[in-house]
């Protein structure tokens, strides 16, 4: 978070416990008994806060919490046992015993399981506290419990509101602190991507039963303390209603919000009293309270607080990676033997391979070749059927990935995975720790101050552009990626591993990627890299390993490799000839067409007039640099983003106000940008997915499909998320095709696939456009989208800065200006 939206926090959390203590002590008894309860309901919705909005884990089953504390203390109390000072922070500890102990099974299930794990636990303890009656005092409870007594003096009914409030201003600084250091970052991280997170040195395990483990004993701490309050305790008060209660505190008040269990706490405990004489409808308006919430402040109500920080102003040094990156003896990194199966499928086979020290080593080959699998072996997110992996001397353990992190390996991923929910700096900064979390409460000190100082120097040694504390969820494709390279950098790892890191980049962006690959091998890092960009390769590369259905192929150097004979048949093709541009359409209507259109994203304008046409049976291709607004317009025409201004009609009929899901129906189909294909689906339903617009007929359009891109047809009851990139684009198009769309939009369709594979999946494209299907297509291989199509408009800065026939444009020297400006052709030699 920035300093600004900090401070007004602090602010509102202020302000609200400040109110707390005077009306603790100017209001009756009842009324300070009411400021007791929200500021109990406020402790344990901060607990719970951390395990929800922190680490991004439900539970329904806090109230088992609750109740442990609040009948540890009524029993400790009222049968003389401990007095209340020992035994409410005793109840804490139990609490967190018990809240580790459940952890650690439930988190080996998730989503709605591990939901009902811990609903299980709050009933579970809910009966045990009716069962052992002598101890409980069965279903009648204990009642009568003893007032607390401070210095031999009782508390009255406003000393507990005040004894509660304080404890609800210590959650609060707590949750605080936490937030902000080591362990809330690293459960945040893991949050948004458990993968990435295990990358740079972080235990998603360890993080979240740590955090579980504290919401537990905030839980227990606002238990212990409703006993003498309320002055009794029986079991029904602490049933599933009292749990969802909680999570509505939460959520009402804004997952992850500092100050959001604060405000939730005080919307959820006074609305009973303005309820008081609807009493059969509360439930009623809790869910009408959640509902209208959730429409008018999608972040709970804390979002709704203004966020008046600016972009970072301090002054952009930018130093060389050799002057960031600790100079150090590095390994090599060898592996041998290797073998991975996945079913009957096997995709490595007896696969040895070094990538030693400082040097660049490009692994390629078609698309299911095995080259990201070994990504994943050596980086220890899977763990090979047989063979090693060593750094240097030292045998690397089978996956474990974070352990495999710490000791050297670093890596990126095809489709960039950050912590979008944090800063670019952020993400650097956590890296940089290295796995190594420091106290749970413990404050940023000089150290860490110097190692987000640290953070944004090495993002800009990158050839980052954009804001450092800008959150990385909003930033353009090229910063994803230079911020990811720059994560990897951070755990000053002997080895590098880059899966597929210029896919997307503009041809100036991609020199840039260059120069930074060779200074970071100059360092003495080892790169391990794998592109199908052949220019960048032959740059880039001291060796090249080409790979073919998990065995190696050949190996040396890039022009050596590249020309063997056999690479060329396994993986360029080979299939030559000329391209020429298709005819254009004429004397058709337009299916698809936009008018002046502007859009944006908050106070951003992207797209600034935009005229836009698609006639029937036409192939549109939309070019231009990073940045220059293709993907918005694509996100605009699928209706994943409405326009601000301007018309899109769709086969003649105004669709500005328009569903993506009536679009669909329409027979507009998108295909997005990675692919997005659902992970955790088979092949076959993720087809009959993408069949839900239009049911019928639904299994001879799978037919269809898989006669189009046989190599899924042995893959239909395999997860997508197994497959490769190739694999998952067929997918990613076979899915749209199933809707029966008349207008097909291909955001970077090439992406990260082989000559091979890009050469097939045009084929395919070709005989679509020729079934009578139009498309647009973006994509970052603007020979092969001019070739493909019959004309072209190539936007700049949400223009519409050229446009005309594809067959014209191809031998246009004013396109490679506009593509790749004069002003950033040659890279800048400060990335250096």
């Amino acid at each position: 978070m920035k300093k600004t939206e900090i401070d007004l926090h602090i602010v509102v959390q202020s302000i609200l416990i400040g109110i707390g203590i005077i009306g603790s002590l100017v209001l009756n008894s009842y009324y300070a008994f009411i400021i007791g309860q929200i500021a109990l309901l406020a402790t344990a919705g901060i607990g719970l806060n951390i395990l929800i909005g922190l680490s991004g884990q439900f539970s329904f089953g806090h109230a088992g919490f609750y109740a442990i504390g609040a009948y540890l203390v009524a029993i400790c109390t009222s049968h003389d046992l401990l007095d209340f000072w020992l035994a409410l922070p005793l109840g804490v500890v139990l609490c967190c015993i018990v809240g580790a102990m459940l952890a650690m099974p439930a988190f080996s299930v998730k989503g709605p399981y591990l939901a009902m794990v811990t609903i299980a636990f709050g009933v579970v303890v809910e009966q045990m506290l009716v069962e052992a009656e002598t101890l409980t005092g069965g279903q009648n409870g204990i009642l009568a419990i003893a007032p607390i007594s401070l210095a031999g003096q009782p508390l009255d009914d406003r000393s507990m509101a005040i004894l509660a409030t304080l404890a609800a201003s210590l959650a609060c600084a707590a949750y605080h602190i936490l937030s902000k250091n080591g362990w809330g970052l690293a459960m945040q991280a893991v949050r948004d991507s458990e993968n990435a997170a295990a990358a740079i040195g972080i235990n998603p395990f360890v993080a979240k039963v740590v955090a579980f483990t504290l919401s537990a004993g905030f839980c227990g701490l606002a238990g212990g303390l409703s006993a003498p309050l309320n002055s009794f305790v029986i079991p029904h008060s602490f049933g599933l209603n009292f749990s969802v209660l909680l999570v509505l505190v939460v959520v009402i008040g804004g997952l992850g919000a500092r100050s959001g269990a604060l405000l939730g706490a005080i919307v959820v405990g006074l609305l009973p009293e303005f309820l008081s004489s609807l009493e059969a409808y509360r439930a009623v308006a809790y869910g009408v309270l959640v509902l209208t919430v959730l429409w008018l402040a999608p972040s709970g109500i804390a979002g709704l607080l203004p966020n008046r920080a600016g972009p970072n102003a301090s002054p952009r040094v930018r130093k060389p990676i050799s002057a960031i990156v600790q100079e150090r003896n590095r390994e090599d990194l060898s592996a041998n033997g290797l073998e991975l199966s996945f079913g009957g499928v096997k995709a490595l086979d007896g696969l040895s391979l070094t990538i030693p020290a400082g040097t660049v080593t490009a692994l390629i080959g078609p698309n299911g070749a095995g080259k990201s699998t070994i990504i994943n072996i050596l980086s220890g997110f899977y763990k090979a059927d047989a063979g090693q992996k060593r750094l240097g001397d030292t045998l690397l353990p089978a996956g474990k990935a974070w352990v495999t992190a710490v000791r050297g390996i670093a890596r990126t991923y095809q489709t960039s995975a950050l912590f979008d929910s944090l800063s670019a700096r952020q993400n650097v900064f956590l890296a940089l720790r290295k796995g190594k979390l420091g106290s749970l409460l413990a404050f940023q000190g000089k150290s860490d101050a110097d190692m987000q100082e640290k953070a944004r120097q090495l993002l800009w040694a990158c050839g980052f552009e954009g804001d450092a504390d800008a959150t990385t969820g909003n930033l353009a494709h090229v910063d994803r990626r230079f911020v990811e390279i720059a994560r990897a950098i951070a755990l000053d790892p002997d080895v590098l591993l880059l899966d597929e890191p210029a896919a997307g980049l503009s041809q100036a962006e991609k020199r840039t990627l260059t120069d930074l690959l060779r200074n970071v091998a100059q360092c003495g890092i080892g790169i391990g890299l794998i592109e199908h960009d052949m220019g960048l390769v032959t740059a880039a590369s001291d060796q090249v390993v080409a790979l073919c259905a998990g065995e190696i192929i050949a190996s040396g150097a890039p022009t050596q490799v590249l020309e063997d004979p056999v690479v060329r048949t396994a993986y360029l093709g080979e299939r030559g000839g000329a391209r020429r541009a298709a005819a254009p359409v004429v004397a058709a209507r337009p299916v698809l067409a936009a008018y002046a259109l502007h859009a944006g994203y908050g106070s951003i304008e992207v797209l600034h007039g935009i005229d836009f046409e698609v006639r029937e049976g036409e192939a549109i291709a939309l070019l231009g640099a990073n940045g220059a607004g293709k993907s918005t317009l694509m996100r605009v025409l699928s209706g994943l983003m409405p326009p601000r201004k301007g018309q899109l009609r769709l086969f003649e009929r105004n669709v500005n106000d328009t569903s993506t899901l009536e679009r669909v129906r329409s027979g507009l189909a998108l295909v997005p940008e990675g692919r997005q294909v659902f992970p955790e689906l088979t092949v076959r339903d993720n087809l009959r997915l993408g069949a839900f617009t239009s049911p019928r007929g639904m299994d001879a359009r799978i037919s269809t499909i898989l006669k189009r891109f046989p190599r899924l047809l042995t893959m239909l009851d395999r997860r997508a998320g197994l497959l490769s990139g190739g694999e998952q684009q067929m997918l990613a198009i076979g899915r749209a095709l199933m809707a029966q769309p008349r207008i097909l939009l291909l955001d970077e369709p090439s992406m990260g696939l082989s000559p091979q594979a890009t050469s097939d999946m045009f084929d395919q494209l070709e005989t679509l456009k020729g079934d009578g299907l139009s498309m647009v297509i973006v994509d970052q291989m603007a020979d092969r989208a001019l070739a493909m199509s019959s004309r072209t408009y190539v936007l700049g800065q949400g223009r519409v800065a050229l446009t005309g026939a594809s067959s014209d444009l191809m031998k246009d020297t004013s396109l490679e200006e506009l593509y790749l400006p004069t002003d950033v052709r040659e890279p800048d030699s400060a990335h250096a």
